[in-house]
């Protein structure tokens, strides 16, 4: 496990990308040569007590100096949904804010297919299932699969050779980086509860209308996350999710990000912040 970095670090933008959507750039290149797709860090707002906690958001990408090709800026994506990320909107370039990692497991990678034995075999096809601003994480696993990227300190490598994105929202204003991720190479297809953009439902219903995949990574709201393991099973296809679960330290101190797995005898805790986010689906007792 990387040791937590902690620094007061440089905002390089802070820009609108959706309705109530931003995407905070900071300068912190030892947390970008190390953070890995799936990582998450917590976030301050410095010389203040109120809020006194930070808040855990997901890894979105890592900048590079054009000039070195080395990563040194983290770009996070946010959603206006309360105090912190209020006041994060108002941040200006060259401003500062705390932030501690990377923290968390990070994405397993999909199983590698025998490709000496079947020449033609092109890798498991990976659907990446996000609801509301649950496809934050998935921009630089994106990149990470398709072996546009390596991170934390690997170098680029093909995991597969297609991924699709099944993105759903409430509505078009919410729809963040979809440019992203059709320029990292991700098949994208979008759904909304009003019809405005994309197909008209859910997302797990857009996902039922396409090919099965060979592999399943989910971020979104947990009655989403559950909807997704029921599928995942129906169909017995390999399920991860990365959990949104609230955080008051991200270290694994306080306990107050526990979630219910299975285990041999029944059930136990455990901490999201150290033994997730991103947790094996058929692990998890969806109460």
């Amino acid at each position: 496990m990387t040791v937590p970095l902690q620094e007061r670090v440089r905002v390089l933008e802070n820009v609108q990308i959706a309705r109530n959507t931003w995407r905070i750039r900071v300068s912190f290149p030892k947390l970008a040569e190390t953070v890995i797709p799936g990582q998450f860090v917590m976030v301050r707002l410095p010389s203040s007590s109120d809020p006194l906690l930070g808040r855990p958001f997901a890894l979105y990408d890592t900048v590079l100096d054009p000039k070195t090709g080395r990563p040194v800026a983290v770009d996070i994506v946010y959603l206006v949904v309360g105090k912190v990320t209020s006041l994060l909107a108002q941040i200006m370039p060259d401003q500062e804010v705390d932030i501690w990692g990377p923290l968390g497991n990070g994405f397993p990678d999909p199983p590698t297919p025998n490709t000496a034995s079947s020449p033609e075999t092109k890798g498991p096809k990976i659907a990446l299932v996000a609801g509301g601003i649950g496809q934050t994480p998935f921009l630089a696993h994106t990149r990470d699969l398709l072996g546009k990227r390596g991170y934390g300190g690997q170098s680029a490598k093909v995991k597969c050779n297609h991924v699709s994105l099944y993105y759903g929202i409430r509505n078009r204003e919410l729809a963040a980086g979809i440019e992203d991720f059709q320029d990292a190479g991700a098949d994208v297809n979008l759904s909304s509860d009003d019809g405005s953009i994309g197909f008209h439902g859910n997302v797990i219903q857009s996902l039922r209308r396409h090919p099965l995949p060979d592999w399943i990574v989910g971020c979104g709201p947990e009655p989403m996350l559950h909807a997704l393991a029921n599928f995942a099973r129906e169909n017995n296809v390999p399920c991860h999710v990365s959990l949104e679960t609230p955080m008051a330290c991200g270290l694994g101190i306080c306990f107050s990000c526990v979630t219910k797995v299975c285990t041999p005898t029944g059930w136990d805790y455990q901490r999201v912040c150290v033994d997730g986010p991103i947790f094996d689906a058929s692990r998890l007792v969806w109460d």
